[in-house]
């Protein structure tokens, strides 16, 4: 088996109210120094290890982010 993350995140000319939200809360709760925050999902597969690179594309694009407004990276980590 193999450990793959894909990660996603909104595009950068997309609004992002849940990381805006965040980086207002920072200062009240005495958190300095953050100039901007973005807010994204974190996803971890095991896949079998014959999943190329390819298919695990089809399924980020097609299933784990809405290509309109998010993009996405994906990696295979060790076990």
């Amino acid at each position: 088996m193999a450990r793959v993350v894909v990660d996603v995140m909104p595009k950068p000319e997309i609004l992002d109210p849940q990381g805006q939200a965040v980086a207002r809360a920072l200062p009240r709760l005495g958190f300095s120094g953050v100039a901007n925050v973005r807010q994204g999902r974190h996803f971890e597969l095991e896949v079998d290890d014959d999943v190329d690179d390819e298919t695990l594309a089809k399924m980020a694009e097609g299933f784990l982010a809405n290509p309109v407004i998010e993009q996405w990276t994906i990696r295979r980590v060790e076990a």
